[in-house]
């Protein structure tokens, strides 16, 4: 099969890779029928997050079930499935609790599972996925072709906006300010105004990004960053702040302006890898600010999301805005990285 490879800073390269098979009597074969490319991809494709050797890559990904191993129970050969962009059994105590970004058994496509044995990345034409009862979230039918993107998304995307929203406790008839117009904060957005928040406030300084930040119910834009976008934020609040505030880019700039647009007593909800982030904790002590979020549950939210999805309640595949063949999937980092695409969809 083909399967992408990143070896060095903007260095990807799409190569002949042994074929997956079951390994473990957990595990299902995926052949995939869309990926994409995550903003956290770039963080290795910039070189922002060091690399010590060369490694599959992709972890967002859909397909249809090609065969499963013995004990797998919840899935057939032909459905289609979403993959979260983590693995994990949902059954362990953290998975339990809705945590199954910390499962004990779980972990990342791209490299090698509990057992030392390759977890295949999304970016390619099959997937081996461990797990897999506790993993892949099936549709009722195969979806029609348009709701692929949006179904796509929800691997990560759209669920980690979501979490984003939960974190920062966002309820019906809030003001909510969402720092960061990628494809996760404009996820965000979506997820703010689905939980019923009155005004959503999207910061976003590029054109193509506030008009889909529109589409998913922004009610205000501010193009202003730093001291400047705060102070709008303010000045939209009438002074008070956010009652809940979504950091989608982890950044030490983002952070401080989410906690700057953040009213007394309101949570920060952080979603954005963080590099590079101090938290003023005096300053948040005084004013009772909280923070809370982290690695997104995604698998936690998915078939409610994946509900919504199938009765056009939500869209989220519009953060889809470059839509390539695999074989070009180097152009879909450059594209991504150069700001060229909001998000990049691959087709194998």
């Amino acid at each position: 099969m083909k399967a992408t490879t990143i070896y060095a800073p903007r260095d990807v390269r799409l190569e002949d890779q042994p074929d997956p098979v079951i390994k473990t009597t957990t595990d299902a074969i995926v052949k995939v029928v869309a990926a994409c490319v995550c903003g956290s991809d770039l963080w290795y494709y910039r070189g922002d997050t060091p690399m010590k050797e060369p490694s599959r890559i992709g972890h967002e990904f859909v397909g249809i079930v090609e065969e499963i191993g013995t004990d797998v129970r919840s899935l057939r050969q032909g459905d289609f499935v979403i993959a979260p962009f983590m693995y994990s059994d949902n059954t362990c105590p953290h998975c339990r609790v809705g945590i199954q970004s910390a499962c004990s058994a779980g972990g990342f496509w791209g490299g090698p599972d509990r057992d030392g044995l390759l977890a295949d990345g999304g970016q390619g034409e099959y997937v081996r996925v461990p797990l897999a009862d506790g993993t892949l979230v099936a549709t009722r039918e195969t979806p029609d072709a348009a709701m692929v993107p949006s179904l796509l998304a929800l691997s990560d995307v759209m669920g980690t906006g979501w979490h984003a929203a939960m974190a920062a406790g966002v309820q019906e008839g809030d003001t909510v300010v969402v720092v960061g117009d990628g494809a996760v904060g404009l996820s965000g957005v979506l997820a703010a105004s689905r939980m019923g928040a009155e005004r959503v406030v999207a910061m976003s300084r590029h054109e193509s990004r506030q008009r889909i930040a529109r589409e998913f119910g922004a009610t205000d834009v501010i193009a202003e960053r730093g001291e400047a976008g705060e102070s709008a934020a303010l000045e939209l609040t009438g002074g008070v702040g956010a009652d809940a505030v979504l950091e989608c880019v982890g950044t030490g700039q983002a952070m401080t302006t989410a906690i700057a647009v953040a009213r007394p007593g309101a949570t920060v909800g952080y979603v954005g890898v963080p590099h590079g982030v101090t938290l003023p904790v005096r300053r948040m002590f005084s004013r009772n600010v909280g923070v809370a979020g982290g690695v997104a549950p995604v698998r936690q939210y998915l078939p409610a999301l994946r509900d919504d999805v199938l009765s056009g309640t939500i869209n989220p595949g519009l953060v889809f805005d470059l839509d390539l063949p695999l074989d070009q999937v180097a152009e879909g980092y450059a594209a991504m990285d150069e700001r060229r695409a909001i998000k990049t969809m691959l087709r194998p």
